[in-house]
């Protein structure tokens, strides 16, 4: 089964096309950073009106790859991200696909652009070798797992006992981690996006200096009763505002900043705050697995330590390609033909959930 997925929930235009969930046959991304960089972080109304300009020139993209690579081969579904994500911009990318679906004459899938990021583990190309664990065996061999989706978006916990369940044990109470790379990286002068650059600069330091004397900013625990908990667990959830408030004073009060030193040590808050809470899951939930997706999940110190978390309580690490960490159209087409959020006639029906929780 090929299923045509499209992305529009923040600043990339992407479409893919994959075959029976994990087979990526095409995938066109096109990114917007140039067009953000200018305001150090993603303005909705450019999104909105770049994804307006790109949108049929990335599905054709998609589609022309397709057919150059399975000749005849026909699109049997249309998955489209219809939440969470920037109002304006979702709207592009679902009456598109509403608009695709209806011509091409097959059914509609609304997709959960959160759960999405958690099927990435599983895609693949056309051409390399499958997964060692497919979806397929998902409650045999990884079940219960625990899902950490971190992103610019998003930072998440859940508990999945079966492949398409989900149930969140905790989540940030305001900025994702991402957002929260991204404004630092802003206060520092170091560029948008970021994530990536304070990556770097951090790895570099942190190699030069093996025992390093890293500045304690706050690793984000929120207090017990906080109303914005919602009855979650406090040890559950995290909360960078206090992190970014610290980091604003340490620049404020040390005008001679050793920038380097700062960013490791701002990272590795983050990083400690993410694998805290995942370790506290895992042992809470008793997980045989650990499924992380999103864009954060680039970073190679969250990698390193999550690979160690996962190694100490010996559960299976599972983490995407680099080329599908971030938002791309193939997650959207992979859940689609796995767990069909919302499709048929309730699909265009369907209207934008900027909102929208998984499960």
């Amino acid at each position: 089964m090929n299923i045509l997925g499209i992305e529009t929930s923040c600043d990339e235009t992407a479409a893919a096309v994959v075959r029976d969930g994990s087979e990526v046959v095409s995938n066109v991304v096109y990114t917007q950073i140039p067009l953000h960089t200018p305001y150090g972080g993603v303005v909705p109304e450019i999104a909105s009106r770049a994804h307006i300009e790109k949108i049929s020139e990335v599905v054709n993209a998609a589609l022309d790859a397709f057919r150059a690579a399975e000749p005849g081969g026909r699109i049997d579904a249309v998955a489209v991200t219809y939440g969470p994500g920037l109002s304006p911009a979702l709207i592009v990318g679902l009456n598109a696909a509403k608009g695709l679906a209806l011509s091409l004459g097959v059914p509609l899938v609304g997709i959960n652009h959160i759960e999405a990021h958690l099927h990435t583990p599983f895609l693949y190309d056309r051409g390399t070798p499958p997964p060692e664990t497919g979806f397929a065996d998902f409650d045999a061999s990884l079940a219960p797992a625990l899902g950490l989706a971190v992103s610019g978006g998003h930072t998440n916990w859940f508990a999945m006992p079966s492949y398409g369940e989900y149930h969140t044990l905790g989540q940030t109470l305001d900025d994702a981690a991402g957002e929260a790379f991204d404004k630092a990286a802003k206060l520092l002068g170091l560029g948008y996006p970021g994530g990536p650059k304070i990556d770097k600069i951090a790895r570099e330091y942190l190699e030069a200096n093996p025992s390093p004397d890293l500045i304690p900013f706050p690793k984000g625990r929120p207090r017990e009763g906080v109303s914005a908990l919602s009855g979650l667990p406090a040890d559950m959830c995290v909360s960078f505002s206090g992190l970014k408030t610290a980091l604003l004073r340490y620049v404020q009060q040390n005008p001679s900043l050793d920038v380097p030193r700062v960013v490791a040590s701002y990272q590795e808050a983050i990083v400690g705050a993410v694998a805290d809470r995942t370790r506290t899951a895992l042992r809470r939930a008793r997980c045989r697995s650990l499924i992380v997706g999103g864009g954060v999940s680039l970073n190679s110190r969250l990698r390193a330590a999550l690979q160690e978390v996962a190694a100490k309580e010996r559960v299976r690490l599972l983490v995407a390609k680099p080329k599908y960490c971030g938002d791309n159209g193939a997650m959207i087409a992979g859940l689609a033909y796995c767990r069909r959020n919302v499709a048929g006639d309730a699909a265009l029906a369907l209207d934008v959930a900027p909102s929208l929780e998984a499960g």
